[in-house]
């Protein structure tokens, strides 16, 4: 079956709903969820979203901040744009219905983290995402021209490729016709075609075997935008959240948000002394690259799975009040936060590289943008600032969408895109095969390409990951498509990615620490 949509968004966060909800005024707008529309990183992000909005504040401090955490690889230009543009979208989530908490005068009850100079996250409680994720899906479900597709999985973006010709390079003219995509209800593979083509897919977590991700995010996009030769860069930067809910039972990992350290949180050993002064004058509250590596550092001399996040010296209830998902979910495990210290451990958080776009999110592949987690816009840099992710999503959202908006009539639908071509392909044998290679993949990178990295590591890293490489190949290619194999495929593509950047980077950098070479190459 072939559908056809002015505007293809593929993923349902915070990116791609709000890129739908201003795209839809100029044509019909499709959404792909792979699950639901509630089911993405969005959804988890518990810690808020940065914007000056205080007197007491400014966009150069903002902007400060964010250089200063990107670890001299940001984009000037790009943090200015997202830094100046974020107080008008933090207007248009409030129209859009999003309640952001407010403190006894009407002003915004602002946090602060970890390498921020000043109060500027705004938040709901602790579940600000999922805040934001419910308000976006009641507009898009409200909107005529927006159509959802829920549990449909996109397998690849349809180029020159599929009409039988040969792209070697991603200099060459590039085209973005829309995407196969596999309905797991009925599990026909569908043709999507679209004028513009919008790549919203979020991270790449679940690549790791502990993770703070949804495990739906597997780093679709990235992967379909490198098999269609697309620029992918920046990989080589993982952003481990330095205090996940230690649970080895449990996967993803429980986020303990960032604003509880800004709330007054310390982070200590397993013999409950503190240790972050050794490593930052900013202690628990320095960016968290360092913390993460601090926490790594203090576990393995120490021989400990965890340390604790102390916060029983603040008031009880202002601590229920301000966490109270986090105070229920401790509870559950037999911490109460209010008397207990809380295990935590570094998990696989947030990809700050990913799939290059200029300042309209515009991608190298004509007609296709990207924007979120997936894309790489150069405002993250070495390092994200914490709560930066968000802002960025929802700006560059706006002007994909002002440029897509532009353009989109420039171009007609590509009505000689093939159908699917299954022939010769059967169920695979035993998913087993499957399921065992997705824990490799997740222990490989978990061991091999973590907080802290050596060029042996990632030798051996590279050459296992190559093994499975080739064995998924030829599985994917005589087995009837499924979402269980394209999501073995998407994680082995992106875990190469991390890999091979992290090779060619001859430094430490930012969330790139490598034993080999521990001092920053200035030169570059």
């Amino acid at each position: 079956m072939t559908h056809k949509f002015d505007f293809l968004v593929i993923g349902s966060g915070i990116a791609g709903m709000s890129f739908a909800l201003k795209a839809a005024d100029k044509g019909r707008v499709a959404i792909l969820c792979k699950t639901t529309l509630e089911e993405a990183n969005t959804f988890y992000a518990q810690g808020g979203i940065a914007s000056v909005t205080a007197p007491f504040d400014d966009f150069e401090k903002h902007i400060k901040d964010t250089l200063i955490a990107g670890d001299g690889i940001c984009d000037q230009e790009v943090v200015e744009k997202v830094v100046k543009e974020a107080p008008a979208q933090i207007e248009e989530l409030i129209n859009w219905g999003v309640d952001f908490d407010k403190d006894d005068k009407g002003n915004f009850d602002l946090h602060k983290e970890g390498g921020h100079s000043e109060f500027r996250i705004l938040h709901h409680k602790d579940t600000t995402g999922a805040e934001i994720q419910k308000s976006l899906i009641q507009s898009i479900k409200n909107h005529p021209n927006i159509k959802v597709f829920d549990h449909h999985f996109a397998i690849e973006i349809l180029t020159q490729h599929h009409l039988g010709e040969t792209i070697t390079k991603h200099t060459e003219n590039i085209e973005c016709y829309g995407a196969y995509v596999l309905s797991e209800r009925t599990r026909n593979i569908h043709t999507f075609l679209s004028k513009v083509t919008l790549i919203a897919t979020g991270g790449i977590g679940s690549s790791y075997q502990t993770t703070t991700n949804p495990l739906v995010a597997t780093g679709d996009g990235i992967a379909m935008v490198y098999r269609a030769k697309g620029l992918v860069k920046d990989m080589e930067f993982i952003q481990f959240h330095p205090t996940a809910l230690y649970n080895p039972k449990e996967r993803p990992s429980f986020l303990i948000t960032e604003a509880m350290r800004g709330y007054g949180a310390i982070l200590k050993t397993m013999n409950g002394k503190e240790f972050m002064q050794k490593y930052d004058e900013r202690k628990s509250l320095a960016p968290r690259d360092i913390v993460a590596r601090a926490i790594d550092t203090e576990m393995k001399n120490r021989g400990d799975d965890y340390v604790y996040l102390d916060v029983t010296h603040k008031d009880p209830e202002e601590t229920k009040k301000h966490f109270p998902n986090i105070y229920e979910k401790c509870l559950s495990e037999g911490i109460d936060i209010t008397k207990d210290y809380i295990p935590v451990a570094p998990a696989a958080h947030y990809l700050c590289g990913g799939i290059a776009v200029d300042l309209n999110a515009h991608t190298s592949i004509n007609r296709l943008y990207a924007c979120g987690e997936c894309a790489c816009t150069g405002l993250h840099g070495a390092n994200r600032l914490a709560s930066n992710s968000l802002i960025e999503a929802v700006v560059y959202a706006d002007s994909a969408a002002k440029h897509a908006k532009a353009t989109v009539n420039n171009y007609n639908f590509n009505e000689r895109i093939p159908a699917w071509n299954d022939e010769g392909t059967s169920l695979p044998e035993e998913m087993v095969l499957i399921t065992q290679s997705v824990k490799e993949v997740g222990a490989i990178m978990s061991n091999y390409v973590g907080i802290v990295r050596s060029n042996l590591r990632l030798k051996r890293a590279f050459d296992r990951l190559e093994i499975l490489y080739q064995e998924t190949e030829n599985l994917f290619q005589r087995s009837i498509v499924s979402r269980d194999i394209c999501e073995l495929r998407n994680i082995i593509n992106v875990g190469y990615l991390v890999i091979k950047q992290a090779m060619e980077r001859k430094e430490s950098r930012g969330l790139h620490y490598t034993i080999d070479y521990p001092e920053k190459n200035h030169l570059r």
